[in-house]
């Protein structure tokens, strides 16, 4: 039997070459062709480091090792699927269990020695790379220049030295943000919010850091950090590096930050970057500490958000302004607004509502204007037909397969019945077996069942209300603590768009609901959408995944059911 070989290629940032990929591939083609193998898929991810597995291409490689697509997987080197002893580790651990082995050009066919060895040294030159990187920085830093990173107010001033090679590292000022830097700190320490600065900066069509809206918290910044525009003591002409290091999370395979205490800190003067005048400077830092003061940010025992899980409300992450397209955010204790509008001044929709008189409506909506009895009479039949269009080319598809089969099954006897009169060629094994494997491919597709259509109850509708009933009750029970009821409600609503009313009237509110989660509530049955073949994968022409919208002006009006 052919092994089946599945080849993994990747190059990292500190190797940014698109051809590296390329030549990977190549080789192992090559190898593939030389030991009679069958290749099954190209794996590869482009300028990603191995120390972490959250790469697109290695994770589909997994994926589809899970499903046992493959019997090997085979690579340049083993460092190219993973630097991380622990997770080369993990994943030799993994495709042993599946059957799968490991081979590379560099080492053959991989071991338990191999990966004990070959990770301890790939771990140990993560680690020596990381201190020779923060050698270097720290090398740039003590000359004055830049040790990556560009912050708003400057550009990079490349120069060729001596030998015609480009030096990098150096900065200038851009005198058109320069000027827009001042004015920032003319604006505070006259004592405008960042809010209103930034509203006003967006208001003059001056576009921010990276061509996006400004935003309260880019002037702002964080205290502890020194990070914001108002705190960026480089536009005073002082360089502050080493205020923070970044570590991998074991668990996510992302990097966190970690602040290094301030003695670590590596500061150098550089008079020629000062774009902000002294007094200014003094008076800007001199406010920023008096609010911190007089909001309670410097209490020891004051607690810290972001230690405590945040609670999740009925409709987080499903808000939008009807305006501008923006996600709503909380303005004051119990509001909700568009964060555009009231934070960058970039959207005209200034309404507001409360959450819970928010949350009560579309709960309510919920309730007794979606899954009408008359519009559920017409998704049942619209529901109906389409089903029954998807079952007949299922049918017409498990038709062709069976032909298919026969067919298959008449060359096999042939070959055989060949063999048995004494005619044996290699050729005719080769096309045995691939008539073998069709065979075995059409007879797994053949053996699955059919879906069976589900059984949508006459009285969806009534039961759908009561059941959302339920859950209505029982949330408000638990003042909005049960986090089952909580997600059983929030799996209902596909997004509330809010928006101002006509004419300066009461706001206005769609929401769209999930109307395939609608109707599994009703069923009580999580599986009665199992499709039937034609209609599963990319060919889903959308039957399973329908809305229904209402609009809210002083009441909910039903307007659209969409099938």
């Amino acid at each position: 039997m052919t092994l089946r070989v599945a080849i993994y290629a990747r190059y990292s940032s500190d190797n940014q070459r698109d051809a590296s990929i390329q030549d990977q591939i190549q080789l192992c083609k090559q190898k593939v062709a030389g030991e009679g193998w069958t290749l099954e898929q190209v794996y590869q991810d482009a300028a990603i480091s191995g120390a972490s597995t959250l790469r697109l291409g290695y994770q589909s490689m997994l994926a589809a090792a899970r499903e046992g697509g493959f019997d090997i997987v085979l690579a340049e080197a083993l460092d190219r699927l993973s630097r991380d002893q622990e997770d080369i580790a993990g994943l030799y651990k993994r495709l042993k269990f599946g059957g799968i082995k490991i081979v590379t050009l560099a080492e053959g066919e991989v071991s338990e020695l191999h990966i004990g060895l070959k990770g301890t040294m790939n771990a140990l030159f993560l680690k020596d790379l990381a201190e020779k990187t923060r050698r270097g920085q720290m090398g740039r830093i003590a000359a004055g220049k830049s040790a990556g990173g560009l912050c708003y107010g400057y550009k990079p001033a490349p120069r060729i030295v001596g030998d015609g090679m480009i030096e990098r590292g150096d900065r200038r000022i851009d005198e058109a943000e320069a000027a827009v830097v001042r004015r920032i700190f003319r604006s505070f320490a006259e004592g405008l919010s960042p809010i209103a600065i930034a509203k006003q900066l967006n208001q003059d069509g001056i576009p921010g850091p990276d061509g996006r809206p400004w935003q309260d918290t880019a002037l702002r910044g964080h205290a502890e950090r020194a990070t914001g525009i108002l705190r960026n003591e480089l536009y005073v002409g002082r360089l502050v590096w080493n205020r923070m290091r970044y570590i991998k999370d074991p668990n996510t395979g992302k990097r966190v930050s970690r602040m290094n205490p301030k003695e670590q800190w590596v500061t150098e003067e550089v008079p020629a970057l000062r774009i902000v005048e002294q007094e200014v400077w003094t008076q800007v830092q001199h406010r920023l500490a008096g609010i911190r003061e007089a909001s309670g940010a410097n209490d020891p025992d004051r607690p810290k958000y972001w230690e405590t899980r945040r609670a999740k409300h009925l409709l987080t992450g499903k808000l939008v302004c009807a305006s501008c397209g923006g996600h709503l955010s909380a303005v004051g204790r119990d509001y909700l607004a568009c964060g555009g509008a009231r934070k960058r001044g970039t959207c005209s929709n200034s309404a507001s509502i409360r959450r819970s008189q928010l949350e009560g409506a579309v709960v309510e909506a919920l309730r007794a204007n979606l899954m009408a009895p008359d519009d559920v009479h017409e998704f049942v039949k619209e529901f109906t037909a389409e089903w029954n269009r998807l079952a007949a080319e299922s049918n017409a598809g498990r038709a062709h397969d069976q032909n298919r089969l026969s067919t298959i099954q008449r060359k096999i006897d042939k070959i055989i019945e060949a063999v048995m009169d004494g005619f044996r060629t290699e050729e005719m094994k080769q096309q045995l077996e691939a008539l073998s494997q069709q065979k075995a491919q059409l007879q797994a597709r053949l053996a699955a069942p059919a879906a069976k259509a589900p059984s949508l109850h006459p009285n969806l509708a009534e039961l759908y209300r009561s059941k959302v009933t339920t859950l209505q009750t029982e949330l408000a029970h638990s003042n909005g603590n049960n986090s089952a009821v909580l997600e059983a409600l929030r799996d209902l609503i596909e997004r509330v768009d809010f928006g101002p009313g006509a004419e300066g009237g009461e706001p206005e509110i769609i929401l769209t609901g999930a109307l395939s989660a609608m109707v599994r509530l009703g069923l009580g049955d999580k599986t009665a959408f199992s499709m039937p073949s034609a209609a599963r994968g990319e060919a889903d022409p959308g039957l399973f995944d329908c809305s229904v919208k209402v609009v809210a002006g002083a009441r909910f009006e039903l307007t659209t059911f969409r099938l």
